[in-house]
C-alpha cells in the first residue's frame, strides 16, 4: 500500500476544515479534512480526469475544493462530488494514527498483477518481435510465430459519421487482419471496435480469436444487431495472465475512471513487456509496470463534443479556442509526465490519428485542434532524454531486438518513400446514405415513437427538461422534423416548458444520425463524440447522470419496434402523414 507519514508536529498543525498536504517522499498530494477531531483523507486528484484540486473561492463553509481541470467540485466532508451532481464518490484513504502520535494515510491499492509468475527477459533475435503501425490505434505485433493485432479500425467512419481515418492504412492491412492469430479490442467505442472493419474480417475469417476485457457493459453488446458473424470472442477476467504459447502471454487491466468500458493491455513475450494503455484515463488505479520495452498511449485530445458543439452563454469562439489550447497543453504535459514516471525504453503515441473529414464538419475540424505526436515526443525527449520515442507512420516497423541494442539506429523502418501517409479520400456517401435510410423508417410516421423510445431508455426521476430538435446537415431545424420536450422528472412529454424552476438543455441533432441511433437503440456517443449535435443549456451545468445513462447505460436489447407498430392503432396509421419531401430530398414527417 502507498502511504504518507505525517509527524506529530504536522498532526497538531492540521486546522479544522480542509488541509492540502504534500508527501515529502514522493511529492504526491493529499487533502485532509478535520472536523471535531475526526480526520478524513483522499488523494488530491480529481476522479474525472486526474486534475489537481485547489481552494474553492465560492465555498463558504470550508468543505469543497475545486478541480483546476474542468472545475468539478468535491465536498471533502462527505467525499461526494457536488458539481456535477450525482457523479462520483472520491476514494477515501485509511487514516491510521501511529504510536509516535503521527499519521499514516494508506491507500487501498490494486496490487501489481503482472508481477505474478515473473519471467526473466531472454535475448531476442533480429526480426523476432516487430511492431507495425497500421492506422489510429491499430498495431500489428509479430511475437515469435504469432501475430497479434490491436483495435482494428481500417475502413469506414467512427461515431456515426463524425470521425474518419487520418492515416491511409497500408494496402495489405485487411489481409494482415485476416491472418492474425489473435485480436485485442480494448473497448466498445467505434474507433476501436469498428463494425465496418469486422464485417470484412468476418467474411473471410469468422473464427479469428478476439479477446476483450470483462467490462460491466459487454464490448460486443451490439454484435447480434450488427449482423457481423464472429464466432470466437473471448471475454477474459482482469489482471490474470492469458497464456497463448510457451513464450507469449497477455493481461487485460481495467480503467478506474470508466470501469464499465475502458481497458488496456500488457503483452509479454520471453520476458519482454509491451504496455498499451489505449484510451484509459487511470489504468489499473494508476499502478502500471515500470521500464517496459515499449509503451504506447493516446495523446491527441479532441475526442469529445465539449466545448465545440456548445453554444450560448460563455461559449464564444474565443473562449472555446482558449479552452482547447489550455486543455491540450495540460494533456500533453500529463502524458509526458506519465511516460517519464514509467520510464519505458521506447514510447509511441498513437490512437489519436482521426480527422473530422466530412465537409459538413469543417467547423469542428478547424476548431478542434489536437496535439501532435512530434510535439509530445519532443517534450519527452527534453524531460527524459533516455527514452527513445517513435512517431509512427502507416506501415512503419519497429524491430524490438534492434531497438534494445544500443545505439539503436536502424530499429525503425519507415514506409517506402512515396507511400501515401495521409488519406485524401473517404467513402462519405456510402456511409452517410446508410445512416439517412433511417429517416424514412415506418416508426417515425407515428409521433408516439417518442414516448415508446424514452420509456425503453428508462431514465427518469431526475430534474432535467430536454428539448430535442431534428435538423439538417447545418443544424437548422427541419420544417417537418420532430421538435419535442422530455421532462425526466416524471418522464412526461409536455408541449411547453414546465412552470417549475428547472434545469434545461436544448439538443439539436442531425436527423439521419438521430433516427439511426433511435431505431437501433444505439448509445448517444454517436451523436455527442461524433459531433452530430449542438447543445445549449441553462444553467450551464453538466448533468452527469443523464449523459452517463445515454452514453453507457441504455438497455443492451434495443427497442422492440415491431411491438410498437402493432400497438399503433390502425386508424391512426392511415390518418398520419406519410412523410413529406424536404429540400434535402429525404422523406420527413410532421410532428
Amino acid at each position: 500500500a502507498g502511504s504518507i507519514s505525517l509527524l506529530q508536529l504536522a498532526v497538531f498543525s492540521l486546522k479544522d476544515g480542509i488541509n492540502f498536504k504534500k508527501s515529502p517522499d514522493d511529492g504526491k498530494c493529499y487533502i485532509i479534512y478535520k472536523e471535531n477531531g475526526e480526520l478524513k483523507a483522499c488523494k488530491n486528484q480529481c476522479k474525472h480526469q486526474g486534475g489537481l484540486f485547489i481552494k474553492d473561492i465560492e465555498d463558504l463553509d470550508g468543505r469543497t475544493v475545486r478541480c483546476t481541470k474542468h472545475y468539478w467540485k468535491l465536498n471533502v466532508s462527505t467525499m461526494q462530488y457536488v458539481n456535477p451532481p450525482d457523479s462520483f464518490t472520491q476514494d477515501e484513504l485509511d487514516v491510521v494514527k501511529t504510536d509516535d502520535g503521527g499519521l499514516q494515510l494508506e491507500e487501498v491499492i490494486a496490487w501489481d498483477p503482472w508481477s505474478v509468475d515473473p519471467q526473466e527477459p531472454q535475448e531476442l533475435q533480429e526480426g523476432e518481435v516487430t511492431v507495425t503501425y497500421l492506422t489510429h490505434a491499430c498495431m500489428e505485433l509479430q511475437l515469435g510465430g504469432k501475430k497479434m493485432i490491436f483495435d482494428p479500425w481500417l475502413t469506414g467512419p467512427a461515431f456515426a459519421r463524425g470521425w474518419w481515418l487520418l492515416h491511409e492504412p497500408p494496402a495489405d492491412s485487411m489481409e494482415r487482419l485476416c491472418m492474425a492469430d489473435l485480436i485485442y479490442i480494448s473497448h466498445m467505442h467505434s474507433d476501436h471496435l469498428s463494425y465496418p472493419t469486422l464485417k470484412s474480417l468476418s467474411a473471410t475469417r469468422p473464427d479469428v480469436p478476439i479477446y476483450v476485457g470483462d467490462t460491466s457493459r459487454p464490448v460486443f453488446w451490439m454484435l447480434e444487431k450488427s449482423q457481423v458473424q464472429l464466432t470466437n470472442i473471448n471475454v477474459v477476467p482482469f489482471g490474470i495472465w492469458q497464456n497463448i504459447d510457451e513464450h507469449l502471454r497477455f493481461m487485460i487491466l481495467k480503467d478506474e475512471v470508466h470501469p464499465e468500458m475502458d481497458t488496456c493491455i500488457i503483452v509479454e513475450y520471453k520476458g519482454h513487456m509491451i504496455l498499451n494503455t489505449v484510451d484509459c484515463t487511470r489504468p489499473n488505479y494508476g499502478r502500471l509496470p515500470h521500464n517496459v520495452d515499449l509503451m504506447m498511449s493516446d495523446f491527441a485530445g479532441g475526442a469529445s463534443g465539449f466545448p465545440m458543439t456548445f453554444s450560448g452563454g460563455k461559449y464564444t469562439e474565443s473562449w472555446k479556442a482558449d479552452f482547447i489550447k489550455n486543455e491540450r497543453k495540460k494533456l500533453m504535459n500529463y502524458k509526458a509526465q506519465l511516460v517519464k514516471s514509467l520510464q519505458p525504453k521506447i514510447y509511441c503515441p498513437f490512437a489519436g490519428y482521426f480527422v473530422e473529414a466530412h465537409p459538413s464538419d469543417r467547423y469542428i475540424k478547424e476548431t478542434n485542434t489536437k496535439n501532435k505526436a512530434e510535439e509530445l515526443n519532443a517534450l519527452i525527449k527534453k524531460s527524459a532524454p533516455g527514452i527513445t520515442t517513435w512517431t509512427p507512420k502507416p506501415g512503419a516497423v519497429l524491430d524490438l531486438a534492434l531497438a534494445l541494442m544500443s545505439p539503436s539506429r536502424k530499429a525503425i523502418t519507415d514506409p517506402p518513400s512515396g507511400t501515401n501517409i495521409y488519406k485524401d479520400s473517404w467513402d462519405f456517401d456510402l456511409y452517410v446514405d446508410e445512416l439517412n435510410r433511417a429517416i424514412t423508417a415506418e416508426i417515425f410516421k407515428h409521433k408516439s415513437w417518442i414516448q415508446f423510445y424514452y420509456n425503453w431508455a428508462g431514465f427518469k426521476n431526475y430534474d432535467l427538461v430536454v428539448r430535442v430538435i431534428e435538423t439538417d446537415e447545418d443544424f437548422i431545424p427541419i420544417d417537418n422534423g420532430y421538435n419535442y420536450l422530455v421532462d425526466f422528472m416524471d418522464l412526461s412529454f409536455p408541449t411547453q416548458r414546465p412552470t417549475r424552476e428547472h434545469p434545461y438543455e436544448e439538443i439539436k441533432n442531425r436527423i439521419g444520425v438521430m433516427r439511426h441511433v433511435v431505431k437501433n437503440g444505439l448509445l448517444w456517443d454517436d451523436l455527442y463524440i461524433g459531433f452530430q449535435n449542438r447543445l445549449s443549456r441553462e444553467p450551464d451545468v453538466y448533468h452527469h447522470r443523464f449523459w452517463n445513462h445515454f452514453q453507457t447505460e441504455l438497455p443492451v436489447a434495443g427497442p422492440d419496434w415491431d411491438l410498437f407498430l402493432q400497438q399503433v392503432p390502425s386508424y391512426q396509421r392511415s390518418a398520419e402523414p406519410q412523410g413529406i419531401q424536404t429540400k434535402s430530398g429525404s422523406a420527413c414527417t410532421l410532428s
